[in-house]
């Protein structure tokens, strides 16, 4: 039966995601959740909306969350759309605006589901390698790059039809500025999606580039920055003539009604937000100060984890070692960049915890 299938589903790996044990005791670090209990207002609202009951369709468009959001940003609902989750979002994007064959392009390293998102559409993604500091190379800015040897993509004269930036980047949790981010975007010959989920834990995002430039998009969750990874709620900022065209593409029904009602009461509690804040940049920095005094190289994080790298220590044995003793951190392996630990903000005892299983093992590394 696998004749069937799609060549390009079948060629491709597919999205692995981080471990999701849904039993046990243990201490969560690999997937950039916030620790903290969501705002009680999103619990008396879904109880609210249960209590009415779900029987009847969703709103289609999510117009509370809508308005809401257009009230806290300055611009009309008209230009927000709502998602399941931000990689719902990052679906219709590229549904939107890539066709079979054609060009997506995004930095490297970052999130890899970029790439499959362009393999599921048939098309090609390009990834440009971040500068060891983690800056752009020109050439992500130019109107086409791609392999010199690729010559069928070179005759076939394809153009780039879409950029994504993720702003603060995973796993590194550094930034582009503002100010580069809209000369990147006046120089493409296509859409800029800069992808904040991780901006509330930044000095500064890029809502307002939006008006500044058409080809701007913003896409943000509510996963990370309001403890709502279990919720899944993303929604895309744009001008609203783009808008009108992912209305198109996206399911007819891609937010329920529980999701809407509680989104909206949590991006309203803004008292919330900041409380949370605080506290998640407070360990941060935590937990920064702690590594660096283990030998790690850790790259100034504007996100709610840190990318962990280290001259001398081999890592696969910590994240085993780790993982072990009920820790789970993200292990990643680049190819051509190299191996680190992704670690998430947690509480300050998780995170304590975690940092004294790495120092004992760092102290005594047995069998590696």
């Amino acid at each position: 039966m696998k004749r069937h299938i799609r060549p390009e589903v079948v060629s491709m790996k597919g999205y692995v995601p981080g471990e999701q044990p849904q039993e046990g005791e243990a201490v969560k670090l690999n997937t950039n959740e916030n620790p903290y209990r969501a705002s009680e207002s999103v619990y008396e609202t879904i109880c609210a909306v249960c209590t009415k009951g779900l029987s009847r369709y969703p709103d289609p468009v999510a117009g509370a969350f809508r308005e809401e959001a257009a009230r806290q940003f300055g611009v009309s609902p008209n230009w927000i759309l709502c998602g399941n989750g931000s990689d719902d979002i990052l679906t219709i994007l590229t549904r939107t605006f890539v066709g079979h064959g054609e060009l997506l392009r995004l930095p490297s390293p970052s999130y890899i589901l970029y790439r499959s998102l362009a393999e599921i559409q048939g098309a090609r993604s390009e990834e440009v390698r971040f500068n060891d500091d983690w800056t752009l190379p020109h050439r992500f800015r130019v109107e086409f790059h791609n392999d010199p040897d690729d010559s069928a993509a070179l005759r076939a004269g394809n153009r780039l039809r879409l950029v994504f930036l993720p702003n603060p980047n995973s796993p590194s949790g550094t930034v582009i500025s503002r100010e580069e981010i809209l000369e990147i975007a006046e120089s493409l010959p296509c859409p800029l999606v800069v992808d904040e989920a991780y901006a509330t834990f930044s000095e500064f995002n890029c809502l307002d580039l939006v008006k500044k430039s058409p080809k701007i998009m913003v896409c943000r969750t509510l996963s990370k920055s309001h403890s709502l990874a279990g919720l899944r709620f993303g929604y895309v900022v744009a001008q609203p003539e783009l808008i009108e065209q992912m209305l198109k593409v996206k399911d007819s029904y891609n937010c329920d009604s529980l999701s809407i009602a509680a989104a909206t009461a949590a991006i309203a509690d803004v008292e919330w937000l900041a409380r949370n804040r605080t506290a998640i940049l407070a360990t941060r920095e935590r937990l920064t100060r702690r590594m660096r005094a283990l030998g790690f190289s850790v790259p100034e994080s504007h996100a709610n984890f840190t990318w962990n790298t280290h001259p001398e220590v081999p890592l696969r044995p910590i994240y085993e070692y780790l993982k072990n003793n009920g820790i789970l951190v993200r292990y990643m392996d680049y190819p051509g960049w190299g191996d680190g630990l992704r670690i998430s903000v947690g509480t300050d005892e998780q995170t304590d915890r975690c940092v004294d299983r790495i120092e004992e093992f760092i102290a005594n590394p047995v069998g590696f």
